[in-house]
C-alpha cells in the first residue's frame, strides 16, 4: 500500500528550536513521534538562517522551542522557523514556548515604557502562528494579547503529585510570596487541602531584583512552609521570604515554582537559603555557575506532550486541569 498521504489526510510534524532540545525530545519521544530535521546556523554577524528538511505541506506543525538566556536569539529563531514553515505551505502552526518570553512586561507600570509581552504576541501572529501554548504565564491577561487561541498549560498537578507524596500537607501552609501570586497559592491550597499565608513586600522602582520583605499574614508557626510561584530568577525574592518564615517560627521551608530561570547569583543564593528544597520542572535548562544542592527537577514533557495531542486531535486541552485555564 502506498505511503503517500491523501489531500485530506491530517499528519503532525514536531518542531525544535536550538535552545534546548533535550525538551523536544522528550516530547517527540512521548509521542512516538520525531523532530523533523532541521539546518540552523547563525553567521558571523548573529543573523540565524533555518531550513527544514522535509516536505511540511499541509502538516498541523508544533513548533518547541524554550526561551533561555539568550532569550532575543531564540526568540528571533523561533520567528524565523514559523516564517519558514508559512511560506513552505504549513496548514496551522502552533508556537510551543514553555517559557513565554517577556512575560513580565505585560503592562506599564510608568509613562513611556512598552508591554514587550503584547509586543511577542504581535511578531508571532505576524510571522504566521496560528495558535499559542505555553505554561504558567507570568499574567493571565498575555491570553488576550494574541489574536488566536492560546493554551495556557499549568505544571500544578506535576509540582504538587511530587509534594503530596513526599510532605504531609496537613500540617503544611502554602506561602504566597507577594499578592500577585495569591490567585496561584489559593490553587494550590485547593489542591493539598492545605492553609494559606501571604507575604507583603515592597519593591524600589529605581532598583532591578530589590525586594524589601515586610511581614507574614497566615499561620506558619511550627508548620512545614510550601512556597509558591511561577519563577525563580536571580532568587532574591523567594530567598528573602524564606528567611521571613523561619524568622516567624517555620519548622522547614520549601518551594515549588515552574520556570528556573536561575540568573546570575541565584545558584549561590539558594545554596545559601533557609530551603529544605526547591522543586522546578524543566520547562528551561538548568545552567548554573555552580550545582544547587537542594534542587530537584521535574519534566514537563508528559504535560506537553498530551496537550500537543489534544490541539492536533481537537480535543480538549481545558480538561487536563479540570476546566482550569
Amino acid at each position: 500500500m502506498s505511503s503517500v498521504k491523501k489531500p485530506f489526510e491530517k499528519h503532525m510534524m514536531l518542531f525544535s528550536g536550538r535552545a534546548y532540545p533535550e525538551l523536544a525530545q522528550e516530547v517527540a519521544d512521548l509521542m512516538g513521534s520525531s523532530i523533523v530535521p532541521m539546518r540552523a546556523l547563525s553567521y558571523a554577524n548573529s543573523e540565524i538562517y533555518v531550513r527544514f528538511e522535509e516536505s511540511v505541506r499541509g502538516c498541523d506543525a508544533f513548533v518547541i522551542q524554550s526561551h533561555c538566556a539568550p532569550v532575543n536569539e531564540w526568540l528571533m529563531e523561533q520567528l524565523i522557523m514559523v516564517d519558514a514553515l508559512k511560506r513552505a505551505s504549513a496548514k496551522r502552526i502552533t508556537v510551543v514556548a514553555p517559557f513565554y518570553p517577556y512575560a513580565r512586561q505585560d503592562k506599564k507600570h510608568a509613562g513611556r515604557e512598552p508591554i514587550s509581552a503584547r509586543l511577542v504576541a504581535d511578531l508571532f501572529k505576524t510571522a504566521g502562528a496560528d495558535r499559542i501554548m505555553s505554561v504558567d504565564l507570568h499574567a493571565a491577561q498575555i491570553q488576550g494579547f494574541f489574536d488566536g487561541p492560546v493554551d495556557h498549560l499549568w505544571a500544578l498537578p506535576v509540582l504538587a503529585d511530587y509534594v503530596q507524596g513526599k510532605y504531609d500537607t496537613s500540617k503544611m501552609t502554602v506561602v504566597s510570596p507577594d499578592a500577585g501570586r495569591v490567585r496561584l497559592a489559593d490553587m494550590w491550597t485547593d489542591r493539598l487541602n492545605a492553609k494559606l499565608a501571604i507575604i507583603h513586600k515592597r519593591r524600589d522602582p529605581d532598583v532591578a531584583n530589590t525586594v524589601a520583605v515586610h511581614e507574614v499574614v497566615g499561620e506558619v508557626e511550627g508548620r512545614v512552609c510550601l512556597l509558591v510561584d511561577d519563577m525563580i530568577d536571580t532568587a532574591g525574592t523567594i530567598c528573602q521570604a524564606a528567611e521571613a518564615l523561619k524568622a516567624r517560627g517555620a519548622k522547614a521551608v520549601i518551594a515549588a515554582t515552574t520556570h528556573a530561570v536561575l540568573s546570575g547569583p541565584a545558584a549561590s543564593r539558594l545554596n545559601a537559603s533557609a530551603f529544605e528544597e526547591v522543586i522546578v520542572t524543566n520547562s528551561l535548562p538548568i545552567s548554573t555557575s555552580e550545582p544547587i544542592e537542594k534542587l530537584t527537577v521535574l519534566s514537563i514533557s508528559p504535560l506537553i506532550a498530551e496537550a500537543i495531542q489534544q490541539v492536533f486531535t481537537d480535543g480538549s486541552v481545558t480538561k487536563l486541569f479540570n476546566g482550569q485555564s
